[in-house]
């Protein structure tokens, strides 16, 4: 497959940190992470979450595949236990990723059953060994991801310390989403909207650590909210759902916004056309359209022919047979419509 749209690799990672789309479950995948490429050549991508034990226990190397064109690119790992996760962190950098990122921020049941994820805010001394076992284990950089707090502790005492500790151990750069997470009463999706933001209290943790580069996650939905938190002090931006389901409006003028630098691309609907040559070798290998399309779906959002476009890939990409033909006719749902309207 083509390398073309991620030009500036592993080295760039630091500066790529300013904007960043949140590793999600079930949707950054390789395919959602290439179309995001296409998009901006500079935002930093994280993959979906890889457990340590699936990759040292379970053999599944495969899970940390990805095409070079997606740099810069980073690993999420979850796990709590530091021998294995340094197993796990030595086998990411090893397939090229440059940066490992260790799970303290997921508030879903599973995460909870292997006491990883946000139930690690509860053990900051266990976090900061599996960060120093990850950091002793390889090269590429190793970073955290945490809530400001879980349950009942009081998270302007709770996040300075944890600061504090992971810091101790090595890692130089932390991703905060500004709400605590509630590991009872509170389903995963409640988490991440119930309880309620704290972006003051991440800046106060700039503040308190300056040696820390620190992104701010949750709730983060326009390029202006991105841009105003940079211009508050912070060191990066992670925006979540809000690049997933519009992806243009977050991430098409992003290079510009962010970085001062021309976009990849004019318009979503080059978008469209950027990903043929993805999509066609996809196909060529077997894959579905839907795998990849289903990552596409919002990038006319709010504009008119979007229903027609979303309706056109949802009923028929995953159909046997379905391929560039039914990509183009969906674009013509937006494109016609333009037309109509123009005339």
């Amino acid at each position: 497959m083509s390398t073309e749209p991620g030009k500036q690799g592993v080295s760039d990672i630091h500066s790529a940190a300013r904007l960043s789309v949140a590793p999600m479950m079930d949707w950054t995948d390789r395919h959602c992470r290439f179309f995001h490429r296409v998009l901006s050549r500079r935002a930093l991508l994280y993959t979906e979450m890889v457990t340590a034990p699936a990759l040292v226990r379970g053999g599944a190397r495969h899970l940390l595949g990805f095409d070079p064109a997606e740099h810069p690119v980073a690993l999420q790992l979850g796990g709590s236990e530091p021998d294995e996760l340094a197993q796990a962190a030595r086998m990411g950098a090893e397939e090229g990723y440059g940066e490992i990122n260790l799970n303290v921020g997921c508030p879903s049941d599973r995460v909870q059953s292997g006491c990883f994820g946000a139930a690690l805010m509860l053990r900051p001394a266990l976090v900061g060994d599996c960060a120093a076992a990850m950091i002793a284990a390889q090269r590429a950089e190793v970073t955290v991801k945490c809530r400001i707090g879980v349950d009942e502790q009081v998270p302007e005492e709770v996040l300075p310390a944890f600061l504090e500790t992971v810091q101790s151990a090595g890692v130089r750069r932390v991703t905060i989403h500004a709400r605590k997470a509630w590991l009872q009463g509170l389903s995963p999706k409640e988490n991440r909207d119930v309880p309620p933001l704290d972006y003051a209290l991440v800046r106060q943790m700039k503040q308190a650590f300056p040696g820390l580069h620190i992104s701010v996650n949750g709730g983060i939905d326009t390029l202006e909210a991105a841009t105003a938190h940079l211009e508050a002090g912070l060191d990066g931006v992670m925006v979540g759902r809000a690049a997933y389901h519009r992806p243009a409006g977050i991430l098409l003028e992003a290079d510009r916004a962010i970085w001062g630098d021309t976009p990849p691309l004019g318009s979503a609907e080059e978008a469209v056309l950027a990903m043929e040559p993805y999509i066609a070798a996809h196909l060529a290998a077997g894959g579905r359209l839907a795998q990849v399309t289903r990552h596409m779906l919002g990038l006319f959002h709010g504009r008119p022919g979007a229903r027609g476009w979303r309706r056109m890939l949802s009923e028929g990409a995953h159909r046997p047979g379905a391929g560039l033909d039914l990509l183009r006719a969906a674009l013509a749902e937006v494109t016609g419509e333009a037309a109509r309207i123009a005339a």
